[in-house]
């Protein structure tokens, strides 16, 4: 459910196999290096009671999955990239990792999994290579799946991101947010709390009834 003929391609994608396997190089290296991969996880673990449900919307290569169901949460990704679904079953075999888009965040493809979340991670600059035009409709997406008291946590670079990604400015993304129904708990600079700034953008949203 990754490919539509009226979906536009996502920035990744448009960044073609390069991309994907750099990234997954990248993030191997580290792997095998035993360097501290867990920053987004432990905030995400902040947020939510003990064996919460979570959604880890662009999972990657399965490392923020696989380090929030080692906390102890049930926890589905989604990531539209085969190559890194592939990479993350073969680097965390106990994650569950669907290969499949934000925007098929529906109970068909949820089936057998939880259809409500605690929470919901976007975090790694998904939000800037999301497809062209479609930020509101991923964040609708999200907020659906939500589960009462819900919150969702997000990370990018809304200035020098990396390349093929999109400029995206805070204001454009709380109006975004608000669109889709979503309201700012609280901004930050860092997946540590650092006051904001303009190198990163850290949000956690909720709804008025949250």
């Amino acid at each position: 459910m990754t490919d539509s003929p009226d979906r536009p391609p996502t920035r990744w994608a448009l960044g073609g196999t390069a991309t994907s396997q750099g990234y997954g190089r990248h993030f191997a290296r580290l792997v095998d290096d035993g360097a501290d991969l867990e920053g987004e996880a432990r905030l995400a673990d902040t947020l939510v009671p003990r064996r919460a449900t979570i959604l880890d919307v662009g999972a990657g290569m399965g490392r923020v999955t696989a380090a929030l169901t080692a906390r102890g949460h049930t926890v589905v990704g989604v990531e539209p990239d085969a190559a890194l679904v592939a990479q993350a079953r073969e680097t965390y075999p106990h994650v569950d990792v669907l290969h499949a888009d934000a925007l098929d965040l529906a109970p068909p493809l949820l089936e057998g999994r939880p259809h409500a979340f605690d929470l919901v991670v976007l975090v790694g600059n998904v939000m800037v290579f999301l497809a062209e035009g479609t930020e509101r409709l991923v964040l609708s997406a999200v907020r659906r799946v939500l589960a009462p008291g819900g919150r969702v946590l997000v990370g990018f670079h809304p200035h020098g991101a990396p390349a093929g990604s999109r400029e995206y400015p805070p204001e454009e993304f709380v109006a975004d947010a608000g669109a889709a129904g979503l309201t700012v708990h609280l901004r930050a600079g860092s997946y540590e709390l650092h006051p904001p700034n303009d190198d990163y953008a850290v949000w956690v949203l909720g709804t008025e009834d949250g």
